[in-house]
């Protein structure tokens, strides 16, 4: 394992390995630290001096050998083909793909599920997974087009958010049909909606709805929503970042209730 994994980490450092594999990567000491208290079990890790530099590296270090993880020593340059930030923290490790299944998924009117239509860019993916936990939804389903659930840039911005809210990727069509089994209240974020502070609390669990950083929502979500809502902003003013209209949203949702 130890000769094996860096190897195996520029494998899972594109999406056809990570898919192939099963697992992906995940770096620096308070992510690992986030995973470790997520219960999530780590394959293997390329440590480098580096690591050592800090008493809280330090102590990682230790951890993982406590628990047995199998540790590649490296150099700091070698750290740095395998790593995906420009200033790696001394470690990079493989874990388990995060994900769900769809059965695991329990929305209510008090606990809104997070649904994200063709979202692509990673930060903002990220940011949404660890707001939603922050803010009581019951999940997230990424609907086809969004960027990857496994890729690093996402689970770095959720902040170990992706290993602890169920998250289910699937299609528009499948995500609808479930939706209306289900009898979900789809709130559809748009520009055009109601203002969401003034629209009317749900009986019934509530599934929001947020599209592409660019083209928003595609039709077939926009005419299955039973409520269109926005934020109002200033006259003037751009429209808001997607990872930011999420939280307002959620939080609005929460309010209500």
């Amino acid at each position: 394992m130890k000769t094996a994994l860096p190897s195996v980490i520029r494998d899972l450092q594109t999406r056809r390995g990570r898919e192939r594999r099963g697992r992906t990567l995940i770096e620096g000491v308070r992510l690992v630290e986030d995973v470790r208290a997520a219960g999530v079990v780590l394959h293997g890790a390329a440590i480098a001096p580096s690591l050592e530099g800090t008493p809280r590296g330090a102590a990682l270090k230790r951890d993982l050998e406590a628990a047995a993880v199998p540790l590649s020593a490296v150099s700091e340059d070698e750290l740095a083909v395998l790593a995906d930030t420009e200033h790696p923290q001394g470690i990079v490790a493989v874990v388990d793909l995060p994900g769900a299944a769809l059965e695991t998924l329990r929305p209510t009117a008090e606990c809104p599920l997070l649904v994200l239509d063709a979202v692509q860019d990673p930060g903002n993916v990220g940011t949404m997974l660890r707001t939603a936990l922050a803010l009581g939804a019951s999940g997230v389903i990424l609907l086809d087009g969004s960027v990857e659930l496994g890729n690093p840039k996402v689970l770095r911005a959720s902040m170990g958010a992706a290993f602890r809210i169920p998250v289910v990727a699937m299609t528009a069509q499948a995500f609808i049909a479930w939706a209306e089994e289900q009898a979900l209240e789809l709130w559809a974020a748009d520009m055009h909606g109601d203002p969401a502070h003034h629209a009317p609390r749900a009986g019934r669990p509530v599934a929001l709805v947020l599209g592409n950083e660019g083209a928003g929502l595609r039709p077939a979500l926009a005419s299955a929503a039973a409520r269109t809502v926005r934020i109002p902003i200033v006259s003037g003013a751009e429209s808001l970042n997607v990872g930011v209209a999420a939280a307002i949203l959620l939080y609005e949702l929460r309010r209500g209730c």
